[in-house]
């Protein structure tokens, strides 16, 4: 076991996307197998010789970047997903507008009839119905 901490020491190593990477190999080589299509194995063997390239680089600064792009692009989609939620659960009590100047999004309380709507980011005053 010695041996490969000396090999591995200096080297990049394991990381989400090398793990995304696996696993999306795994499964596109499950559906060549299915469909018998060559194609996607080939596929499947570049997404993981691309990822054991991953985890045996030397270059870490570059390897932590674009997992760093991964994790982002991740934690966008994540966060809109909860933003979507929580707009969701409040659209009973509230109405959301989006500034015409800025695209701001704005909650107005609902049942309130024809309201002036204030962005706070830029002033711009509209009128909106609640």
């Amino acid at each position: 076991m010695n041996w490969f901490r000396r090999f591995m020491q200096g080297r990049y190593g394991p990381d989400s996307l090398s793990l995304v990477m696996l696993v999306a190999a795994l499964i596109i080589n499950a559906v060549a197998n299915f469909t018998h299509l060559l194609v996607l194995s080939v596929i499947a063997l570049a997404l993981l010789a691309l990822a054991f390239f991953r985890m045996l680089s030397r270059d870490y600064n570059r390897r932590y970047s674009e997992n760093q792009k991964l994790l982002g692009l991740c934690y966008r989609v994540r966060n809109s997903f909860f933003r979507q939620k929580d707009k969701l659960a409040q659209s009973k009590d509230y109405r959301f507008f989006k500034c015409p100047s800025c695209k701001n999004n704005l909650r107005v309380p609902r049942g309130k009839g024809r309201v002036y709507v204030t962005c706070p980011r830029c002033g711009e005053r509209f009128m909106k119905k609640t």
